[in-house]
């Protein structure tokens, strides 16, 4: 019993301890972080509009294709039109576009160049000059993903539009 009284007084003891330090008003603590769905990180606070930040994060800057298809849906489309808004109102920014393809039983490299050219097709029809715009099929280089089932490698049938200051061929 004695050992029992003792072990509760000990439990008692560590409990008040951790509400102690709990309730401390040391000026070293962080702020709390309010539990919100939304709520602004850091670190994107300070995000310039017109800067690839602002792309990546705002707009979106890749483009998915269904297995074997260079063929836009609606999703993919809806993707680019917010791409043609931003690249209109930030004209000084050239686009790379790097198809890719991870697609069994293609010719992965041609597959991924006909996709970035298929993005391409569709930003200068929104009106995005093609002299800005530069496109290069990588095939199996760089996958997201490297695993054996399809709705893994799906990750892998894309179009990176990525944002540069000068032409970059490679």
């Amino acid at each position: 019993m004695n050992r029992m009284i003792e072990n509760t007084r000990r439990l008692l003891v560590a409990g008040l301890l951790v509400l102690t330090a709990s309730c401390s008003t040391s000026n070293t603590l962080a702020p709390p972080t309010p539990d919100v769905t939304n709520a602004q990180i850091a670190a994107f606070q300070n995000v310039q509009p017109g800067s690839e930040e602002d792309f990546i994060l705002n707009v979106g800057r890749r483009t998915y294709f269904t297995q074997g298809s260079a063929e836009l849906d609606s999703v993919a489309k809806a993707t680019l039109d917010t791409q043609i808004a931003w690249l209109t109102k930030h004209p000084s920014w050239m686009l790379k576009l790097q198809g890719f393809a991870d697609d069994p039983g293609a010719n992965e490299t041609a597959l991924s160049q006909r996709r970035a050219d298929a993005v391409m097709d569709y930003l200068a029809a929104g009106g995005i000059d093609r002299n800005r715009m530069w496109a290069k099929g990588y095939g199996k280089d760089r996958l997201v993903r490297d695993c054996p089932n399809a709705a893994c490698r799906s990750q892998n049938r894309r179009v990176v539009s990525n944002l540069r200051d000068v032409r970059d061929e490679s």
